[in-house]
């Protein structure tokens, strides 16, 4: 299993990501307070701006203060 590095020391299982998204868009925002009403949000943003919210397979909502290009970069090199 391959990890990548999402910001503050935090690391996520690239195997299980669905989906990178920027955190500007109004759905992205309308999931962010859904996963937050669930208990399923995961703020890794350390008290930073959240650039890019991360979708995992376990229905988990993770923000990442690190920008959703890098994040990219890193799951091309992880697969």
């Amino acid at each position: 299993m391959r990890f990548i590095d999402i910001g503050f020391g935090n690391i996520a299982a690239a195997s299980r990501i669905i989906c990178v998204s920027s955190s500007d868009s109004a759905p992205a925002r309308r999931m962010i307070q859904d996963a937050k009403d669930r208990g399923a949000c995961v703020d890794c943003c350390a008290g930073k701006k959240c650039r890019s919210v991360i979708v995992m397979d376990t229905d988990a909502v993770i923000l990442s203060s690190v920008a959703t290009e890098d994040i990219r970069k890193s799951l091309e090199e992880a697969s």
